[in-house]
């Protein structure tokens, strides 16, 4: 999709329409990139709400921490495994990273919401570790969602 230089328009929409529905929220992103989902995110906080992102690449981090220079953002250096766990748990969280898990869910509030973009739609959710991850889990209610023509996100809820 984006082959993890940059989020999408459609993505960052529905991003900040996810960050805005909690204001006060305590929200995280898992594969920073280049900062433009990011900055999207951090143009939706709300008073009060808390943001931390966090890339494994130290260039791409670099990059993306003096692009987000001055926003309400802690732009982290390593992988998410490392860094997001102790500061969990988060309301929203934008998974861009590629090595998700199953601990992923352990990141959410009760209710809390989690994005996964760059999926390919209509396709099965057999074979498809990600899609049986987070659309079979019973710990979430998910739904997968065309953003282009070309491509989905998978919106998930944590039960409470």
């Amino acid at each position: 999709m984006t082959a993890g230089a940059y989020s999408i328009p459609e993505v960052q929409r529905l991003l900040a329409t996810l960050v805005a529905a909690k204001p006060a929220g305590r929200i995280a992103e898992a594969g920073t990139s280049w900062g433009d989902g990011a900055e999207a995110i951090a143009a939706a906080l709300g008073p009060g709400a808390s943001f931390v992102t966090c890339e494994a690449d130290p260039e791409r981090a670099a990059a993306a921490r003096a692009r987000l220079a001055g926003l309400a953002v802690e732009a982290l250096a390593g992988r998410w495994q490392d860094v997001l766990p102790q500061r969990a748990p988060f309301d929203v969280v934008f998974f861009d990273a590629g090595d998700i898990d199953g601990s992923v869910v352990d990141l959410l509030a009760p209710g809390g919401i989690l994005v996964k973009d760059d999926m390919t739609p209509g396709r099965a959710i057999d074979g498809d570790p990600v899609r049986e991850l987070l659309l079979r889990d019973p710990r979430l209610v998910a739904v997968e969602l065309l953003t282009t023509p070309g491509a989905a996100a998978i919106v998930a809820v944590r039960r409470t």
